[in-house]
């Protein structure tokens, strides 16, 4: 049995413990924001937070998130409104495909826990991976949300 929070919500589920969080996450809960990319941790396309640390769901077994906070793509508005990084994103029209999109937005909220006006350099920390190349976009989304809550 794994039991941890997911978005608010305590969850027990009957699955074995090497399980990656990835598949529990979409396949036994049914979120599917969190996105498979390649499996190894290296695209971050699986990225969600757990006590508020971007991790790759991908590679972390259920047994590393017992008794931890989740949080995915799903869980990140509050009381029906955007998180300021989502709506940041928004304005500065970053997705194109989409697919990395919410581990993006993950990463940057959890950078911004950490440094709330993040450099040029401290953005080049995320490691992401985005296929369409928005970066650029991506940096000035993350300007714009650390900017919204100054």
């Amino acid at each position: 049995m794994a039991r941890f929070t997911v978005n608010g919500t305590v969850v027990t589920l009957d699955i074995e413990p090497e399980m990656p969080l990835l598949w529990a996450l979409r396949n036994e809960i049914g979120l599917t924001g969190t996105k498979y990319g390649c499996g190894i941790a290296q695209c971050g396309a699986c990225t969600v937070l757990v006590d508020g640390k971007a991790v790759r769901s991908c590679v972390l077994p259920v047994s590393g998130a017992e008794g931890k906070t989740i949080t995915t793509i799903e869980g990140l508005a509050t009381e029906g409104r955007p998180h300021p990084v989502q709506e940041a994103w928004v304005a500065e029209d970053v997705p194109q495909c989409g697919y990395c999109q919410s581990g993006q937005i993950l990463s940057a909220v959890a950078l911004l826990k950490q440094k709330p006006q993040p450099t040029d350099a401290d953005i080049n920390t995320i490691t992401n991976i985005c296929r369409c190349g928005t970066y650029v976009r991506v940096r000035r989304a993350i300007h714009r949300a650390a900017a919204s809550k100054a």
